[in-house]
């Protein structure tokens, strides 16, 4: 009831209009015309032409120009990474990625939680010709990514309660198993997992840990195996560990480092 009456109270409706063209088109590869929009949200065409030309002057939306088809830009993606914590990690993470990648021969990626889903804010390509690689920007279902578990595996129960309150779980899994997976993961300090995605691929995930002792992020890389490849799984399961500690000492945190050794004793 309080929720309802403060969303009346606190309505902006132009707000809303252009806030809902903006999610609409993120899911459009190809975009949209300025008919479809309109039909889409259940507006007249002439609301939606004014909201558009106020998002095109202010770079959000750009119109194709052989297909007069209505699209969104880079612009939010480049807001984004302005918020410190994010550009930060990333400043950060790009030299030690690059150098684990060239060491196992294997692409990479960086993923930070949002409010339903992962994000990924930083990716590097392997330098071979083979590449097992993931979208730069693409946002990923957060059960259904190793990611996304091994951040909610050090982060405060309450916290991952909230998740699990606020994000369905797919039909093929239970509270009670993600709990129990996040509790492995937890006390492994990494995970070591098939691809939820693509058959044949190997998921090696560590968490980056902040100065309070926080998951802010995951550093991912998805193995896929090469005939006569002479980096072992092994090889590339302690470098991206390493990796992560060494992202995690740059943010200040330290407890994760006890994780390297441990895992290097295995």
């Amino acid at each position: 009831m309080d929720k309802a009456v403060k969303k009346q109270n606190y309505s902006a409706p132009a707000l809303e209009k252009g806030l809902d063209i903006i999610e609409l088109l993120s899911d459009q590869e190809t975009g949209l015309s300025q008919s479809e929009i309109a039909r889409a949200l259940g507006r007249s065409v002439s609301e939606i032409f004014r909201m558009l030309v106020v998002l095109m002057e202010r770079g959000y939306v750009a119109q194709e120009p052989l297909s007069d088809r209505y699209v969104l830009t880079t612009f939010l993606f480049e807001i984004s990474h302005r918020i410190p914590k994010i550009r930060r990690l990333t400043a950060f993470a790009g030299p030690l990625m690059r150098a684990m990648v060239n060491a196992v021969k294997q692409s990479s990626h960086l993923a930070i939680l949002t409010s339903d889903s992962v994000l990924v804010v930083g990716q590097v390509d392997s330098p071979g010709i083979n590449n097992m690689t993931v979208r730069l920007g693409a946002k990923i279902d957060l059960w259904s990514t190793s990611s996304g578990r091994v951040i909610l595996a050090h982060l405060p129960d309450e916290e991952v309660g909230e998740y699990f309150e606020s994000v369905p779980l797919p039909a093929d899994m239970s509270e009670e198993s993600v709990r129990r997976d996040l509790r492995k993961i937890r006390d492994n300090g990494h995970e070591v997992r098939d691809s939820f995605v693509v058959r044949g691929v190997v998921n090696v995930a560590a968490p980056i840990m902040d100065h309070s002792g926080r998951a802010v992020a995951a550093l991912t890389v998805p193995h896929i195996e090469k005939y006569n490849d002479p980096i072992t799984f092994e090889d590339c399961r302690l470098e991206l560990i390493r990796t992560a500690a060494e992202l995690t000492k740059s943010l200040g945190g330290g407890a994760f480092l006890q994780d390297v050794s441990q895992a290097e004793a295995e």
